[in-house]
Formats: structure tokens, C-alpha cells, sequence
């Protein structure tokens, strides 16, 4: 672990050096860095990626492919309870200003987490697991992220950006054959995750069939 952690504490932004920083934290830091939950690649997050279990990572992947998520920060700050202290799994910053703070949670979350963000007078929500992977989603995002350390090169970007721009729409089939410099999926999962591409990603698992269009920020175009 670097001897020194970027801490997003409220809008404040510090530098803790490990012995400086509060215990609950560290202890976080400590316990997830010798995790390891895949996919591996993020888009969004801001800081050093750390889950503590594959709930929390799987809310991650989802984070990513949220088109209203601006970043997102792993274990971000204490959290005082009646019952000790507790750490967010992560804490999200949305497009319209909103700063929310999630934990993963397998069915309904802890009561005393709850009342202590209210107390601190934070936005905080318990994801629970059904939500986390109802529909095919996370699926989805889980499948791009495997490519989310590749980046699509220029050429083959725009010839898909063009073709989208004459056409409206195209089935990932149709746009197999603009790949020249990278394979397909690879080169249309990094430009989904990097928002120059949209598809619905709930109601089926990418396919051949899967219409793409070019994204547009509020809605498809």
C-alpha cells in the first residue's frame, strides 16, 4: 500500500501519510488491498481500487456503466455509529452535484450505519444484492471491463462514429467489419464504457442483435 492515500472527506481533500491515518480506515485499506475481486479494470474510479468483497466490486462494475455517475472512490471516509466506527464500500459523485455514499449489502442494511450518516449529515444508501444483479447489466459491464485498460484506436473509432452518424442506429453485427486495428468487442466495450457509444444493457446480454448509437448525454439520440 503507497505510504500515502488521496482521503475525500466531505469536499475536503487530504493527504494522510498510513501512521497519521484514522484507525478504521486504515484498517479497511489493510483488508481490501489483499483482495482481489475481477474484472480488474475500472473506468470511473478516482482513487486506488480496493473491494472488500465481490458484492462491493460487482457495484463498482455498475457505477462504471452509469451514465449519470461522474467518479466514484473506494473506502472513502469513517463513518462514526452507535455501534463503532464503519467505512463505505464507496462514495459516488452524480452529474447533477448529488455525493452519495454505498455500501453493498446481501439483504438489508444496518440500521446504525443508517442513522450515523444522518447524523454526519451524509447521503448514505445500502445497495442490496438484488438489486445489484437483477436484470443482465452487471453481466454486461462485467464483460466490457474486461477491456476498460485497452483504449479503441483513432481510425477504428471513426469509422464506427461515422457510420452511426449516417445510419442513426446499427446491430453489432453490422459493425464487425469497421475493426480493422483491434477486435471488435474489444474496440466496442472501451467505447461504451467511455460514453462515445450507447446500448441497452438491461434486458438482454450483448449480442449480435444488440442496436448501438452514438451517445448523447441526458438520452440516446
Amino acid at each position: 500500500m503507497n505510504a500515502a492515500r488521496i482521503i475525500v472527506t466531505l469536499g475536503i481533500v487530504m493527504s494522510h501519510p498510513h501512521y497519521e491515518m484514522p484507525q478504521a480506515l486504515y484498517a479497511a485499506y489493510k483488508h481490501a488491498s489483499s483482495q482481489k475481486f475481477y474484472p480488474l479494470g475500472t473506468v470511473r474510479c478516482s482513487g486506488d481500487v480496493m473491494f472488500r468483497s465481490q458484492l462491493a466490486r460487482d457495484l463498482g462494475c455498475l457505477l462504471d456503466v452509469d451514465e449519470t455517475v461522474v467518479a466514484w472512490l473506494c473506502l472513502p471516509v469513517e463513518v462514526s455509529t452507535s455501534d463503532g466506527v464503519h467505512v463505505p464500500d464507496v462514495m459516488v459523485d452524480y452529474d447533477d452535484g448529488r455525493r452519495v455514499f454505498l455500501d453493498a449489502c446481501d439483504e438489508e442494511g444496518d440500521a446504525s450505519v443508517s442513522e450515523g450518516a444522518a447524523c454526519s449529515r451524509i447521503h448514505h444508501r445500502f445497495v442490496p444484492r438484488e438489486e445489484i444483479e437483477a436484470g443482465c447489466r452487471l453481466v454486461n459491464a462485467k464483460d466490457m471491463l474486461r477491456y476498460a485498460n485497452y483504449r479503441t484506436p483513432l481510425n477504428d473509432r471513426m469509422r464506427l462514429l461515422a457510420a452511426l452518424e449516417e445510419a442513426g442506429s446499427l446491430a453489432i453485427s453490422e459493425c464487425m467489419h469497421l475493426f480493422r486495428e483491434v477486435q471488435p468487442m474489444t474496440g466496442i466495450s472501451w467505447m461504451l464504457l467511455n460514453r462515445m457509444i450507447s446500448a441497452d444493457l438491461d434486458d438482454r446480454m450483448l449480442g449480435p442483435e444488440t442496436a448501438l448509437r452514438r451517445f448523447t448525454a441526458g438520452g440516446v439520440r
